[in-house]
This record gives structure tokens, C-alpha cells and sequence, in this order.
């Protein structure tokens, strides 16, 4: 039954500095039929809607690309919503005092998989849906908040509804650049990314389509008349698109959405639940006497978020209170990403061989400021927010992936590749060794790419990291320092200087991600207006990778057992397939996994340099107990919960008989 909780504070709005107008609870149910999770007790789910007003004079607000020329109510201000979910403890004095905001990527959901073990959902109903309840036993409020616009139409993904800008009521024209890359041979391809709503062409006649062969290869032109824009959704050409090569549309679009409004909504909602105001009365109006630490999670394009919201300075509210306590951003490299320019499509990220020369790879990397002697800019990731004094405490988790697929050095070394850069007190950086995007699923299949993809169950070690977060923010303990490779000590180096161990067939990437100085126009900084597609490349920044051992696996960073005691080499890159085309370059957030020989008669049939399984150990139950041996260094150094190493145990004790069937293919 749609009901509603919350008083209507529109007569209170122009009076007020809160922006968060009304809460609209559509559905609101117990959690399981009222299970109770340890001292927390049962959980309830709502879901609805929020609905805000920003003032556009207000200096918080500035910050938001396009906002002076969105559409105003009567009181002045900027109305905008978005889809809510939000799972509570049924009695909040129960709760741990914290808000476990996940920043959901693409409209989904993946913080009850990440951290209770959960089925994959985006309404979670099923038991299986929320895993084993950790983060209800530990008593958080989780929330879930609509912030990026042209998600795909599917049920059950969180979306922000923004206005659209314009200029004094008429439509506002401007630049937008669709790349895409099939792997095999297609008629008809989106002009958004991964089937997102995208912007259609104001003048589809005025559009030009090119192909390349590499990122800074040279465009040819495709004639008009070989190919056509179809409803304004899509582009299709009678030939085919051919697999493996580089496509660009550049068109001119109208009506750009208020991109920037989806971090305003994280960061008012968050402010809404902290500190409330007294005239809101709401099933979730209770929280603020209990909320007092709010923390971010994000992953992937969500990290990168949250990377975008500290530069632009978003994690201070419209009274310059603190808005988040911490974050914990994972896997978002080096990148922020499109989430506050005019025409910004958020979902571009930003591969070796996807989504290429997109605003994701920008300076500044470091979270402290570093002078750019080219372009004369002296800035850091952190530099508004340590002027506002809201500078959370900040966890960059990254796997191996991302230091090949998403310039991850760049946080953590000078702007010419020279020298380490150490992060701030405030800030710990984590590598997970020998890992890829997120872990394949086990065992793995190798489906588009060259090899096994890399099955390193890594994503255990993220509950300790939030559990160390939170003892961080709430008691002031100090974390474990940060893991990462290093130049000062040769354990990370430029890709030529790679010490890979010669294996038969195998072939390491020479194109990691490139990140470069890119020109959008005189604009684009100062408004967030993009006036050059495709970019002006300038000089490159340099990146470097994580050095390795005599069996090809990564020496620094947080070591999990499968590195540390391993069944093969895992690494963070992967090659595409040569029927996909471009078999040089390097398969999008995929590792490799290359297991070791079984026996050394094997090892010398395939002329292997490392030793086998049958020289590392003596049977299964020896490499087992150094297995948990690994696993229990990794609890006492704070990076593995103790309820986890069975877990680990068993995924190597799977891998271990996977890999000694007879007949298994490698």
C-alpha cells in the first residue's frame, strides 16, 4: 500500500537549509518475518522515494554543473528525487550508531553480496538474498539511494530524477561522444554505454562516425551513407561493425540532465539522517538520535563516485558539516568519472580498450596536492575537503587489475612516475596481490579471453576492512598501514622492467592503461561544458605495475593465501581472444589465472620454470594446513576476519582437487 511517513515540509522549504523535502515510503516490511540478527535484533525494508530542493545561490550548491540554469519552484530552489531503500533495524537503539551508505553502480545493488555473502539482487527478499546477516550482527543502517539518471528501465534499479538545464527556457545543444567496441560482428550498436538511456542526436544528419585500430591510432572517417542513427537510440550499419576495432559518434544532443544533483542527493540524504531538522516527522525521523557515523561504500564506477565527490567537495553539507565519517572505495584505480559536467554519461569508464579518453583519468590523482608543471594546476583528490575540515578517513582498496587497467600507481607516486607519494594520515591504500576486477567465478572458464580468468577470492578481506574503518572513525584505532607497492624498494616498476617468468603461450600486455593529459575545451573545468570531442591527448602520464616473484605473482600489497601459498600464477591481466579482434590487447577487468604443473614430470614436458605442485608440497593435507597458516598471519595483521578463513580454506581446498582431476583442461 503506498502510504506516506512524512510530513510535507514544502510550505518549510524556502525557510529551511535542508534540501531533503519529503520521504515517500511506498513499501515497508520486516526483514525476513521479523528474524533477529544477534543483539540488533529483527530489520525492517522500506522503499520509496526522496524528494529534494537545492538552492542554486547557495555555495554548496555552486558546485553542482548547470544548476543555475535548471528550472525553479516558486521558493527559488531546485527540485529533484530519487529511489530509496533502506534496510533498519526495527528498534534503531539497537544499531551500532552507523549509516552504511552503498553507492550502487549502474543502478544496482552489491553491498549484501559483498559483505554478507548474499545471492546477487536487487530486491532482496529471499534468505539467500542476505547471506549470513554480518553487517546486520554488527548493526548497520544500510542505505541504498538513487544518484545516476540514465540507468537502464528495469525494475528495481536506483535511479535519480533530474531536471534538465537549459537557457532561459530553451534547449540547451551540445557535444556527446558514443565509443563502442563489439567482439564480433554486429549490425546494430547502442549509442550508450552497457544499454544505458542515452542522449539521441539533435541533428542525426550532422553526426560523423569513425573507426580506429588503438586508443591514439588515426580516425577514418565512414561515409553518412554507409551507416544511419535509428530511432536516436542506436546506430546501425549495413556491413556490420567489425570486432576488435575502435567506433566514435560524435553528435550534437539537447537537454542535458543535472548530472551533478546525484552526489547533491547522497550527500543531503546522509546529512538528512545525521542531523535531521525539526520539522520532519518520518518512520526514518528517529534515526538521527541514533545515526552518528556515516559511512560510503563503493565499488568500481561507485568508487570512482566517491572519488568525484570528495574533489568537487560534496562531503561538506549546505551548513559545512561533515558528511561522510569514512569511505572505503574499491577498485576505482586512479579515476574519478563523469558525474557532474553538462551531456555526462557516468556509466564511461575507462579501460585499455574501453571506454577510452572519457573525463575519468584526470588530475589530480593523490588525495594531497601536486603541482602539474604542464598545466600549472596545484590540487589534490582532498584539497576542498581539508579546507572545509569534512576530510573523512579514506580506504582505497584496488586489486592487481587495477594498477594494469586503471592507472592505480598514479594515487601513490609523483605526476612523472619518479618517486612514491605518499597518502595522507587520513588515508590507507590496500593492493590485494594477484587479484582482478572482482574474483571469477570458480571454477573458472575462459570465455572471450587467453587465458583462465583469476579466481582469487580477495572480497573476504573487505569485511575487515570495514570493520577497521569503523574502529577507526568510532574509536579512534589505528588501521593496518597501508599494503602497496612501492618504487623506492623495486616493488613496483615500469612494465618493460617486469621480471614475468617465460611461459610457453603466454604473452604479458605491453598496453596497460595510458593515462593522459586531455583537453575538453576551455570550459570544461571551470563549467563543466565540454566544447572538443574527441579530446586533445597532451603528455602522458606515467604508470607503473606491481614487480613480481620467480612464479610470476605479485610481491607487495595484502597477499591472500591463493598468492601466498599458491596453485599457479595469478596476475591482474588478461588478453583478448583473437577471434574478438585486437589480440594484443588487454581483456577489460579480467586477470589470469595459470596454474602450476602437477607433477615435474609435466613441469619439464611443458618446459615450465616454476616448480610444480608435487615439488611445493607433499600432498594435499600439507598445502592445506599452510594454507590456514596464511590465512591466520592474515587475521593477525588485521586484514582477515577469523569467521573467514574457513571460507579460504575450502576455496583452496576446491581449487587444489579442481586441479588435480585427471582430465582437467588448463
Amino acid at each position: 500500500m503506498r502510504t506516506r511517513l512524512l510530513g510535507c515540509l514544502l510550505a518549510a522549504a524556502s525557510a529551511l537549509p535542508a534540501v531533503v523535502v519529503r520521504v515517500e515510503v511506498l513499501e515497508r516490511t520486516d526483514v525476513l518475518d521479523g528474524k533477529s540478527f544477534g543483539k540488533t535484533g529483527p530489520y525492517e525494508k522500506l522503499t520509496g522515494k526522496v524528494y529534494f530542493a537545492a538552492d542554486p545561490a547557495l555555495p554548496a550548491n555552486r558546485i553542482i554543473a548547470d544548476i543555475g540554469r535548471a528550472p525553479r519552484n516558486e521558493a527559488g530552489q531546485v527540485e529533484f528525487s530519487s529511489d530509496v531503500m533502506v534496510l533498519k533495524p526495527r528498534d534503531p537503539a539497537r544499531g551500532n550508531g552507523a549509516v552504511l551508505v552503498e553507492i550502487n553502480n549502474r543502478g544496482g545493488k552489491s553491498l549484501l553480496g559483498t559483505f554478507q555473502l548474499g545471492a546477487s539482487s536487487r530486491n532482496p527478499v529471499r534468505p539467500e538474498d542476505f547471506g549470513d546477516g554480518f553487517l546486520f550482527e554488527q548493526g548497520y543502517t544500510l542505505v541504498w539511494l538513487g544518484w545516476q539518471f540514465d540507468v537502464p528501465r528495469s525494475p528495481h534499479l536506483m535511479r535519480l530524477y533530474p531536471p534538465v538545464a537549459t537557457e532561459n527556457g530553451r534547449p540547451i545543444t551540445g557535444l556527446v561522444r558514443s565509443e563502442f567496441v563489439v567482439d564480433e560482428r554486429r549490425l546494430t550498436v547502442s549509442l550508450a554505454d552497457r544499454n544505458h538511456v542515452p542522449y539521441p542526436p539533435a541533428d542525426p544528419a550532422q553526426a560523423q562516425l569513425t573507426v580506429r585500430d588503438s586508443v591514439l591510432g588515426p580516425r577514418t572517417v565512414i561515409p553518412s551513407g554507409e551507416w544511419e542513427i535509428v530511432e536516436g537510440t542506436h546506430v546501425t550499419k549495413a556491413s556490420g561493425f567489425e570486432a576488435g576495432k575502435l567506433y566514435e559518434l560524435i553528435y550534437q544532443a539537447r537537454n542535458p540532465a543535472l548530472a551533478g544533483l546525484g552526489p547533491a542527493a547522497v550527500r543531503d540524504f546522509v546529512s538528512f539522517l545525521k542531523y535531521g531538522h525539526d520539522r520532519a516527522i518520518t518512520a526514518l525521523s528517529d534515526q538521527r538520535r541514533y545515526l552518528k557515523r556515516a559511512y560510503a561504500f563503493g565499488s568500481s564506477q561507485s568508487g570512482r563516485f566517491l572519488r568525484t565527490f570528495l574533489y568537487y567537495g560534496f562531503n561538506a553539507d549546505e551548513q559545512q558539516r561533515k558528511v561522510f565519517d569514512g569511505m572505503l572505495a574499491h577498485v576505482a584505480g586512479a579515476g574519478r568519472g563523469s558525474f557532474n559536467h553538462r551531456f555526462a554519461q557516468p556509466s564511461r569508464d575507462g579501460h585499455p580498450f574501453l571506454n577510452t579518453l572519457y573525463p575519468t583519468d584526470l588530475y589530480p590523482f593523490t588525495d594531497e596536492a601536486q603541482a602539474d608543471p604542464e598545466t600549472g594546476l596545484n590540487e589534490g583528490i582532498l584539497s576542498r575537503a581539508a579546507a572545509a575540515n569534512v576530510t573523512p578517513k579514506i580506504f582505497y582498496t584496488n586489486s592487481s587489475y587495477e594498477y594494469w587497467g586503471r592507472a592505480a600507481s598514479l594515487i601513490h607516486t609523483t605526476l612523472d612516475g619518479q618517486r612514491d607519494f605518499p597518502p595522507p594520515d587520513t588515508t590507507r591504500i590496500y593492493l590485494f596481490a594477484g587479484t582482478q576486477h572482482g574474483p571469477a567465478a570458480f571454477p573458472p572458464v575462459r570465455r572471450g579471453m587467453q587465458y583462465l580468468p583469476n579466481f582469487n577470492l580477495f572480497t573476504a578481506c573487505l569485511r575487515a576492512a570495514l570493520v577497521n574503518l569503523d574502529r577507526w572513525v568510532a574509536e579512534n584505532r589505528e588501521p593496518p598501514p597501508s599494503q602497496i607497492p612501492r618504487l623506492a624498494d623495486g616493488t613496483m616498476v615500469r612494465v618493460e622492467e617486469l621480471k614475468f617468468p617465460p611461459l610457453a603461450g603466454v604473452a604479458v600486455p605491453r598496453n596497460p592503461k595510458r593515462a593522459y593529459r586531455l583537453d575538453f575545451g576551455p570550459e570544461f573545468r571551470a563549467q563543466g561544458v565540454v566544447t572538443i570531442e574527441p579530446p586533445k591527448v597532451g603528455k602522458e602520464f606515467p604508470v607503473r605495475v606491481p614487480q613480481v616473484d620467480v612464479d610470476g605473482n605479485e610481491v607487495a600489497g595484502i597477499r591472500t593465501p591463493a598468492v601466498a601459498v599458491p596453485l599457479g600464477t595469478y596476475t591482474g591481466w588478461n588478453l583478448r581472444e583473437p577471434k574478438l579482434g585486437a589480440p594484443g590487447e588487454m581483456y577489460s577487468m579480467a586477470g589470469s589465472f595459470l596454474p602450476f604443473a602437477r607433477t615435474r614430470r609435466e613441469r619439464m614436458r611443458l618446459n615450465d620454470p616454476r616448480p610444480s605442485l608435487q615439488e611445493r608440497y607433499r600432498n594435499r593435507a600439507a598445502y592445506l594446513a599452510r594454507v590456514e597458516t596464511s590465512a591466520r598471519e592474515l587475521v593477525a595483521q588485521g586484514h582477515l576476519l577469523e569467521i573467514d578463513v574457513p571460507r579460504l580454506v575450502k576455496r583452496s581446498a576446491d581449487a587444489w582437487d579442481w586441479l588435480m582431476k585427471p582430465a582437467q583442461a588448463k
